[in-house]
């Protein structure tokens, strides 16, 4: 079946030469500050109609990956991703955040988005074109944009689609996780300013930026100002080098702009959509906000998470694993993502009233594939989509296997008193292979891949063994299982800690063990979701406590959800380490400041396993 988005391309040749030519506005926002918007209003129309808009720091008229619509057809431009909701009867806006593009101020990441949000509404409801109704939309900062404008209750929004963002609180995901901060923040940093407005007028600023490797500066950490790889931006350094000195939750991290979960309440009474997907850094956030306005608001939240990675919606695999044809977004949930949402958009105005019942959640089970090797060398471990009411599935129920000393995950905790310690090294840290990543390149990317290194893997040096080789990652796995099991859900560990330290990191990860295959002759661990939890962390955000040396502390270790189908013959595995890098900062061990601490210790981590001390890993498990 041809979507409307392929007839509409077609037709583009038949159309004059200022079709998709938007009205280029400066609209001041309430501080004087002018934004650049472009209006999109197609043949002047008959009457006011919905507006769509879209606020964005990556360039109003910049075409991204995420924009793709069919997997196999080119990327829409930003006017063609128009023109088709103009011919849907709406006026479209994309506006350049503030310090980005064409827009006038100073960029600082997140922060200013909400004021700026309203702002823009406000404006929007004012002309003649409008019917008072404005749908906010977008991926990624598109969708953080939302939720900030939103906690500030602006009066014409009537709408919000948020793909892959959207801060439930900034500190537990997307910008911290578990107290330790996430540097894909400073890859992101240091791409956008290379392309800053700074650097497009000063050539030799430009130059500059060109030159440095910021994979390098990775090896030498903590950063300082005026020595990391923003030194020559000091605009994004400076805002960068604030997010990661504010370790505990503090003021900074209650900003309405990061951190929804405190203005639920002040959220319009209006429809939202929440796309995320397992390898996408804000699943949790996705899943906090559909949960929270579903149950505080009477209009209708619904919730879709596939198996991609951010914003890869239109791609059948993630990292090395394949997840088959039915992973496409179009052809199986809609003929095209631009389908899929003008159909909403137009059901819940309701401009379209013959709309079948939908599903308040959809989800991607992943597995259930051949498990051989793909024609592009990709593990075919395939899946496929299921419909639920809630989130987790109502179908789910809690189960929790207990670690044993042996490396085992077993249905009852073991008698006796046993332990395990490791040596955690800061400055050998496990490295990051694939998880729930973006934004990190060159230095780490997103997806699901076999835990092993290779020289492609930042940090990783020879010889390139299992990661579950290292004496410092302490695993666990069932036995091959006699039936398949499928889990959908938040991944949650327990742990019974002790330490030669003040304070140190706790990392899980859930991985899916392939047993050795003609393709695959030494396995596939496959990592599914992970999480990590800065110890000092373990009772409070707000007011951390440190350890002391060897008592024992129970520590709980939340990972984002996930779903997956285990197979027969397949492991479920957790690893427990106590690093991640380079997606998270690594703790010093002192118990001082990480993003400061020039001081690395060695701890002695000790997981404790008995009646008493029940370590243990508890997930959602699917009945028929």
């Amino acid at each position: 079946m041809r979507s409307q988005l392929t007839s509409y391309i077609d037709e583009r040749a038949l159309l004059s030469e200022d079709a998709g030519r938007p009205q280029e506005f400066m609209v001041a926002m309430s501080d004087g500050c002018r934004l650049a918007t472009d209006v999109y209003l197609g043949d002047a129309p008959e009457a006011p109609r919905p507006v769509l808009l879209e606020r964005t720091p990556y360039g109003k008229r910049s075409s991204r990956d995420s924009d793709q619509s069919i997997h196999d057809q080119p990327i829409p431009l930003p006017s063609e991703i128009a023109d088709f909701f103009v011919r849907r009867g709406y006026v479209v806006i994309r506006q350049d955040c503030r310090g980005r593009g064409n827009s006038e101020g100073e960029f600082v990441k997140y922060l200013n988005e909400g004021q700026d949000g309203v702002d823009t509404i406000a404006w929007i409801e004012a002309q003649p074109w409008c019917d008072g109704r404005v749908l906010m939309n977008g991926v990624s900062y598109s969708a953080h944009v939302q939720t900030a404008a939103a906690a500030l209750a602006p009066s014409g929004l009537a709408a919000m689609f948020m793909d892959s963002g959207g801060f439930s609180s900034a500190y537990e995901v997307g910008m911290r996780m578990g107290g330790a901060f996430e540097l894909k923040q400073a890859t992101w940093a240091f791409r956008h300013a290379v392309r800053s407005p700074a650097a497009a007028g000063d050539p030799v600023l430009a130059s500059g930026l060109a030159a440095l490797n910021v994979a390098d500066w990775f090896h030498q950490t903590p950063w300082r100002q005026g020595s990391s790889p923003l030194s020559l931006a000091p605009e994004y350094e400076g805002y960068l080098l604030e997010q990661w000195a504010h370790e505990n939750f503090d003021d900074y991290w209650a900003q309405p702009a990061i951190y929804a979960r405190d203005s639920y309440d002040k959220f319009p009474d209006v429809p939202s959509f929440h796309i995320s997907s397992w390898y996408d850094p804000y699943i949790a956030s996705a899943i906090e906000n559909f949960q929270q306005l579903g149950d505080r608001k009477s209009s209708p939240a619904y919730l879709l998470l596939g198996p991609w990675t951010h914003g890869k919606r239109c791609q059948s695999y993630a990292g090395d694993v394949d997840f088959g044809p039915a992973a496409y977004f179009d052809g199986n949930l809609a003929p095209s993502y631009l389908d899929f949402r003008a159909d909403w958009m137009d059901e819940v105005l309701g401009r379209d009233t013959s709309a079948v019942q939908r599903a308040a959640v959809t989800y991607f089970l992943m597995g259930g594939g051949s498990g051989n090797a793909t024609a592009q060398g990709r593990l075919d471990h395939g899946g496929r989509w299921e419909h639920a009411a809630t989130w987790p599935p109502e179908n789910a129920q809690r189960v929790t296997l207990y670690c044993s000393p042996d490396g085992g995950l077993i249905p009852e905790p073991v008698a006796q008193d046993t332990s395990i310690t490791y040596a955690f090294d800061p400055n050998d840290p496990v490295p990051t292979i694939g998880g729930q990543v973006t934004s990190g390149e060159p230095v780490m990317r997103g997806g699901a891949y076999n835990q092993v290194p290779s020289d492609e893997i930042f940090g990783a040096s020879q010889p390139h063994l299992p990661l579950s080789a290292r004496p410092d990652v302490l695993v666990f796995r069932t036995q091959p299982l006699q039936e398949q099991v499928g889990i959908a859900g938040e991944v949650t560990a327990e742990i019974f800690l002790s330490s030669s330290a003040k304070d140190t990191d706790l990392t899980i990860k859930l991985i899916d063990e392939y047993p050795p295959s003609h393709d695959f002759p030494q396995g596939f661990a496959m990592n599914l979701t992970e999480g990590i939890l800065r110890v000092r962390y373990r009772n409070s955000f707000t007011e951390p406590e440190l350890m002391e040396p060897h008592r024992v502390y129970r520590v709980t270790v939340s990972a984002p959800a996930t779903a997956n189908l285990f197979a027969v013959g397949h492991r479920i595995r957790l690893d427990v380490s106590s690093s991640n890098f380079p997606r998270f900062d690594v703790n010093s061990n002192t118990g001082g400041t990480i993003a400061t601490d020039r001081i690395k210790i060695v701890a002695e981590n000790t997981v404790h396993m008995s009646d008493a001390h029940p370590t243990s890993l508890s997930l959602d498990v699917l009945s028929d």
